[in-house]
């Protein structure tokens, strides 16, 4: 599949979560991320692109301070690795029911500001991505590879379903925007393992 060396963990760490098997179902939005189709019809995501996703995220994360990061997942399979991740870095996480008005209303008195918005899954967390849209401020959304991308600045490809592939994605997650903003050295990881973040 792709060169070890390239990947910002051992490539048999995705492997063994399963962050890269699709569904049957597949949108042209995800397409340029899908790497083939199994004789069985689950569409399989590119694991470069994966990687290279996860990193640009990062990125993108690490010009925020945690506080003004806001993560949101609906589905239970994400709870636990967002917590995590909120743990770890400090930013702002919702496991649950997405509180309608909190980005919009400031009469509410849980209205805050964030300055970008990350969801584990674009459709049950599609008002998060609209009030992100309605207030301005960028979005990133792991998609499946049966995910829409409108109104999304930033696609990381993967299967988001899953509760190891998500907790395998905001473990490394966590080190980059860690190491990104200085707050670990290069070579050191994260006080979380990656059980911390995963089902067994």
């Amino acid at each position: 599949m792709v060169e070890g060396d390239s990947l910002l963990v051992p490539q048999d760490i995705y492997l063994k979560s399963g962050i890269y098997i699709g569904t049957k179902f597949k949108t042209r939005h995800m397409e340029q991320f899908i790497y083939r189709t199994r004789p069985d019809g689950l569409s399989v995501l590119n694991l470069q692109k994966i990687d290279e996703r996860i990193k640009q995220a990062a990125n993108l994360l690490a010009n925020y301070k945690p506080e003004d990061i806001l993560i949101i997942s609906r589905r239970e399979n994400g709870w636990k690795a967002v917590k995590a991740f909120g743990k770890v870095t400090g930013a702002i996480v919702f496991a649950g029911r997405y509180p309608p008005g909190i980005l919009t209303n400031p009469r509410l008195d849980t209205y805050f500001e964030p300055k970008i918005i990350m969801v584990t899954d674009a459709w049950p967390d599609r008002n998060a991505v609209g009030d992100g849209l309605k207030v301005g401020i960028p979005v990133i959304a792991l998609c499946h590879t049966n995910n829409q991308s409108n109104n999304i600045d930033l696609v990381v490809p993967c299967n988001n379903k899953g509760k190891k592939s998500l907790g395998v994605l905001f473990w490394v997650l966590a080190n980059e925007y860690m190491k990104k903003r200085g707050l670990i050295k290069q070579n050191e990881e994260i006080s979380l393992k990656l059980e911390d973040f995963s089902e067994e």
